[in-house]
């Protein structure tokens, strides 16, 4: 059954209002984007502080609801509810209903990452490829599916690194994508740690259909572990990373390999310099903006 949706841009003063009022009219569900999105003007937001909820200048938002729903009914009210509203802000379309996980796995397509490593949708039969190296991904519940930069630079550099029989960290795990593909490429263990249960749980389940979940353990940060590993990635944000640094030195044995992402190009030099207090040999590798920057312990 098609659904109605109302789309109208609005500063983001009016948002708490609007989208009372659209609720009570029977929105079956409201998202919010940046009105900038797409333009020079757009503001990339990340993952919020706990009960944060940041938001652009300007929104776009948009309600679902049902297809019999009273346009003109809607309009209305509206005005009446913001009477500065001009009309060219307010549009309708209908929108079909249909299987949104399985339209994503349709247009998720197999990745190459480095020499062998490859990710995979699930309904993709992989090639007999005794050298490939290959990952099963699901949409899941967290974000990770390397088709992002950060993602990328991060899954290419692991299948450059010497990981056999070693222990990787993986902080912010998101998906589990990192921590699978490095068992998947020969690390003995892996550890993930992410401030997420639901990213939690997406890795829990990704690593049991990647039949890797005996040597995974994952944890949340208050209850990650002391300990020292062989390797460690962070595809989190320069800010955290520039605040976890001591940890992430006191989480590496000496000669240990690092691998920072979630990095935008012009940050790289202050994370460079906060990073050499314990690495050697950093460097910095760009891409699309992005940044990753990888080192050894000293």
């Amino acid at each position: 059954m098609p659904f109605l949706e109302l789309s109208l841009t609005i500063p983001a003063t009016q948002q708490t209002g609007v989208e009372a009022a659209l609720e009570d009219l029977g929105a079956l569900s409201i998202t919010l984007a940046d009105a900038d999105a797409d333009t020079p003007d757009e503001r990339a937001i990340f993952e919020p502080g706990v009960g944060e909820m940041p938001l652009w200048n300007d929104i776009v938002l948009q309600a679902l609801f049902d297809a019999d729903a009273d346009r003109a009914g809607l309009a209305h009210a509206l005005a009446d509810l913001i009477p500065d509203i001009e009309p060219a802000h307010i549009a309708f379309r209908e929108v079909a209903d249909q299987d949104w996980t399985r339209a994503w796995l349709d247009t998720f397509k197999p990745m190459r990452f480095g020499r062998r490593l490859w990710i995979y949708p699930w309904n993709v039969d992989a090639p007999g490829d005794a050298d490939a190296v290959i990952v099963r991904l699901d949409p899941g519940l967290a974000f990770g599916s390397g088709t992002h930069p950060t993602t990328a630079l991060c899954l290419e550099w692991l299948d450059a690194a010497d990981l056999s029989g070693k222990t990787l960290i993986d902080f912010g795990c998101g998906s589990g994508i990192l921590a699978i593909a490095a068992l998947k490429l020969g690390a003995a263990r892996a550890i993930g740690v992410d401030n997420d249960a639901q990213a939690i749980a997406a890795s829990r389940d990704n690593a049991q259909r990647n039949g890797v979940s005996e040597q995974m353990d994952l944890y949340l940060p208050q209850h990650f572990p002391q300990m020292q590993s062989g390797v460690l990635v962070a595809n989190i944000l320069a800010g955290p990373l520039a605040e976890l640094a001591p940890l992430f030195a006191q989480s590496l044995e000496p000669g240990g390999a690092l691998a920072l992402s979630g990095i935008l190009d012009g940050q790289q030099d202050e994370l460079l310099a906060r990073y050499a207090q314990w690495f050697d040999g950093l460097r910095a590798s760009v891409r699309d903006g992005w940044v990753r920057i990888d080192g050894v312990r000293r």
